[in-house]
């Protein structure tokens, strides 16, 4: 194992959050936008092109916090074999893993999300392509999601469901919505959430 930092993960905490977040907000801008152009080659129909990013951005978050949490036990083992003071071994594990973010293996969680949204029956795909031609979208999202599992408290995505009741405080209505429809008919981008607090809205298309 490498040396560790003491303390690093909590005197970090507010920075690398503030950077995690502008993360994932220029993902929204970026990434996403270079996945929906490119899925657009292959699929007419732009519903099923924004269900396809939101699903793998949803697929991207679960497999990262569950490489995640597989990574803090191998962490924790190790270090409670010699581990002496004066922190307490739950902050050297942590203090260990944000030093250590390389050695997450984001190709696995990649190849993770791929296979679930192969069985997804929300969405489908020319049988000739495959979704790894969004593997950059997939690869940035699993990244970030799973930087924001050190933090304290960790960050996630919120839970959507089509024909939930349209959230002011939680989304933004994309442009071709129905502004006066109150459910939403199908989600783009999630919110991100802290405590269950909104800290970024996601986007939703809402329809009558």
């Amino acid at each position: 194992l490498r040396s560790c930092s003491p303390g690093r993960a909590r005197r970090t905490n507010a920075s690398r959050r503030t950077c995690l977040v502008a993360r994932f907000s220029d993902i929204y801008a970026q990434e996403r936008l270079d996945a929906e152009t490119l899925l657009k080659t292959y699929i007419s129909d732009t519903e099923m092109v924004q269900r396809i990013i939101y699903i793998a951005a949803v697929e991207s978050f679960h497999a990262a916090k569950m490489a995640y949490r597989q990574f803090k036990m191998r962490v924790r083992d190790t270090l409670s074999l010699g581990h002496s003071g004066p922190e307490s071994l739950e902050d050297t594990v942590l203090d260990y893993i944000v030093r250590h973010e390389d050695l997450y293996d984001v190709q696995a969680s990649v190849n993770e999300v791929i296979r679930s949204m192969n069985i997804n029956p929300k969405i489908s795909f020319p049988p000739e392509i495959d979704f790894i031609v969004i593997s950059t979208l997939i690869r940035e999202l699993c990244r970030v999601a799973f930087s924001m599992q050190t933090l304290v408290p960790p960050l996630d995505i919120a839970f959507g469901t089509d024909g939930e009741l349209f959230s002011e405080s939680k989304y933004h209505r994309s442009f071709d919505s129905d502004f006066t429809a109150a459910l939403v008919a199908y989600h783009v981008w999630p919110a991100l959430m802290e405590n269950d607090i909104v800290i970024v809205k996601g986007e939703a298309v809402t329809k009558r």
